[in-house]
């Protein structure tokens, strides 16, 4: 085809309308390219599949002189040699014109890198810093329309790759770029030979792999609400873009943040039920073993508001053997919320301690029991309020003891 369809939906019907005139031999070493990618790890797993794919299709290619389009092919290869340093024209009047553009540009470079990093801290368990990643991207962007360049982001299909290749610290990124300086300076020339066709194996894999397929079972058992968010998003990342996707995801959410925070605001009588109930969930004169430390979460727990569980956990090794976290006085909870709770609990077991949940309210009670939350902590660890806790620590010491 002389030119693909950006949205989907024209591009499969594209696809389709020229399926005969499919080139066996780029489909023969795309496939061939993707089963060792995936066949590869059963080797080692120190050099990545996608590695070995690329440089040995680039090397089919380059030897036999296969008629299957390349980057030189399409593109005329990659220039040599570093871009030249141009001063900008600059007159006042372009601030008028270029700042409403030039702040929805930072603002979905902002959300894309964010999102790259969220996905990296699910993917190695760590957690990224967001000022350091703005801050750094900021820098970036400034000094790269000096040399030609345009605004870039963080992008989840790099990132994942990256991570899958077994990357866990921002050592890969220095090396990535030192890569793209080498081949840029030394291995231009040589670029052109990379087939096409082995790129898309790479990009098909890590497309699946950052489809994290495993976590909609979770998803759906979420509320309506929270399902609705999710379907929403994806089916606008399909057939429209991530950043559509990306900015109505974050209004839908918005809305619903505000609903469960107005739901959290109630008016009940005082009763004589009421009033022996509230005995249970009293700290007072409740004395825990010095082995146990004891978190409270107070207000809604939604998105926005959880990296106040990770600043106050961020040290595992100061608390005890033992932590119980009170969730009386958390009114709310969402997706987000309760991912930021199993992150707690993953954690905790890493560092052989045992997480207990008490005292919580009916919605998040109802969400952590209609999801697999119970897995990462167990049944037996969600209790209704301090006193059952303080009960689940002492058979705790006794199992410990026995």
């Amino acid at each position: 085809m002389g030119s693909v369809p950006s949205e989907f939906v024209p591009r499969m019907e594209a696809l389709f309308a020229h399926i005969a005139t499919t080139q066996w031999p780029t489909l023969v070493l795309s496939v061939a390219s993707l089963a060792c990618i995936l066949l590869w790890p059963r080797v080692t797993r120190r050099i990545p599949g996608s590695i070995i794919a690329l440089f040995a299709g680039t090397s089919v290619v380059a030897l036999l002189s296969l008629p299957v389009e390349t980057i030189g092919s399409r593109f005329g290869g990659i220039p040599r040699g570093l871009p030249s340093f141009t001063m900008p024209h600059f007159t006042p009047q372009l601030v008028e014109l270029l700042l409403p553009s030039a702040v929805t540009v930072a603002f979905l470079a902002a959300v894309e890198s964010l999102l790259s990093a969220v996905v990296a801290d699910g993917m190695i368990h760590e957690r990224h810093d967001s000022n350091m990643e703005l801050v750094a991207q900021g820098i970036a962007n400034i000094a790269s329309p000096l040399f030609g360049g345009i605004p870039a982001t963080g992008a989840i299909a790099r990132t994942a790759t990256n991570v899958r290749s077994g990357a866990k610290s921002p050592v890969a990124g220095i090396i990535h770029a030192l890569s793209l300086l080498g081949i840029l300076l030394l291995a231009a020339p040589l670029a052109r030979f990379v087939p096409l066709g082995t790129l898309a194996a790479v990009l098909f894999v890590v497309a699946y792999n950052m489809g994290e397929w495993r976590e909609i079972p979770s998803v759906l058992r979420l509320s309506l609400a929270d399902k609705a968010v999710w379907i929403t998003t994806f089916a606008l990342t399909v057939f429209a873009d991530l950043t559509v996707a990306v900015e109505v995801g974050i209004v839908l959410a918005a809305l619903l943040y505000i609903h469960r925070v107005s739901e959290t605001t109630s008016v009940v009588p005082i009763t004589p039920e009421y009033t022996e109930e509230e005995r249970l969930h009293v700290l007072h004169d409740t004395r825990f073993p010095d082995n146990v430390s004891v978190l409270k979460i107070q207000g809604p727990f939604l998105f926005g508001t959880t990296d106040k569980l990770e600043n106050a956990t961020e040290d595992l090794d100061a608390f005890g053997n033992i932590i119980v976290l009170r969730l009386r006085h958390m009114t709310a909870l969402d997706a987000t919320g309760l991912h930021a709770l199993e992150r707690l609990a993953y954690r905790c077991r890493q560092k052989r301690k045992v997480l207990i949940l008490c005292g919580a309210r009916h919605q998040p009670e109802q969400l952590l029991h209609q999801t697999e939350f119970v897995e990462h902590v167990g049944d037996e660890n969600i209790v209704p309020n301090i006193r059952a806790a303080l009960e689940r620590v002492h058979e705790i010491e006794r199992a410990i003891v026995a």
